[in-house]
């Protein structure tokens, strides 16, 4: 049995708000209270910690090429999304994040436990870059990602960009093409040098997203380009 469950509530926030978005504010909680009971209970751990994301984001200001989250539509958000917030505050004693994400608190919480001690709990692929046990509670399903496999995945967003969260990657290049463009290399270095020509050597393009997409190990980190093969 791992040991604490690092649970990502901005997303069982927006998913028990749109759930009971017809009803009243107590069903909104008590469908949250469930999606985050049960999300602990499969998880198979002993502890578990929230996380919401507050206010402020270091990464707008490392955002050049286009605005960080930029492309978002302003929707009504769903109307008991506030109250949710302040019940998973005082009733789940969630940790709410300052000038970064709730995201980058659960890696830089999951790199201090020891990443096999914990268990990160997201729909959020981004997480894929972090060595160690992911939980999906949409689908149910436990990943294991080692340094590589973790590292791989980091590289190849940086070249495919997210368009969810309005970083830009390489015109056509997705997860496939991205990873043929990896194919080969054996060290972080050799993963970084082969973006950097992929980006037509504009390294300061490769480094933008690079910051943009990385989740923090450590507070207040910014990500640097490798300077030694790892």
């Amino acid at each position: 049995m791992m040991e604490m469950a690092l649970i990502d509530a901005d997303v069982f926030i927006y998913r028990a708000a749109w759930a009971a978005n017809k009803e009243d504010e107590a069903t909104a909680i008590r469908t949250f209270d469930n999606i985050v009971a049960e999300a602990v209970l499969l998880s198979g751990c002993k502890d578990y910690k929230l996380y919401i994301t507050g206010k402020g984001n270091f990464r707008n200001d490392y955002a050049k090429t286009a605005p960080y989250k930029g492309n978002r539509k302003a929707v009504d958000p769903p109307i008991h999304k506030n109250a949710l917030r302040a019940h998973a505050l005082k009733a789940w004693e969630a940790i709410l994040t300052v000038d970064e994400e709730a995201d980058d608190a659960i890696a830089i919480e999951a790199t201090k436990l020891g990443l096999l001690e914990c268990v990160m709990v997201t729909i959020d692929k981004d997480f894929l870059q972090i060595p160690g046990h992911h939980y999906n509670p949409v689908k149910k399903t436990f990943t294991m990602m080692d340094y590589w496999s973790s590292t791989l995945f980091f590289y190849t967003q940086i070249l495919t960009g997210d368009a969810v969260d309005n970083i830009i990657g390489l015109k056509g290049i997705g997860p496939v093409k991205g990873a043929k463009l990896l194919e080969g290399c054996e060290s972080e270095m050799e993963l970084y040098e082969a973006c950097v020509a992929a980006y037509d050597g504009n390294e300061d393009r490769v480094i933008e997203n690079a910051r943009l997409l990385w989740l923090r190990r450590e507070d207040g980190q910014i990500w640097q380009p490798p300077k030694e093969d790892r």
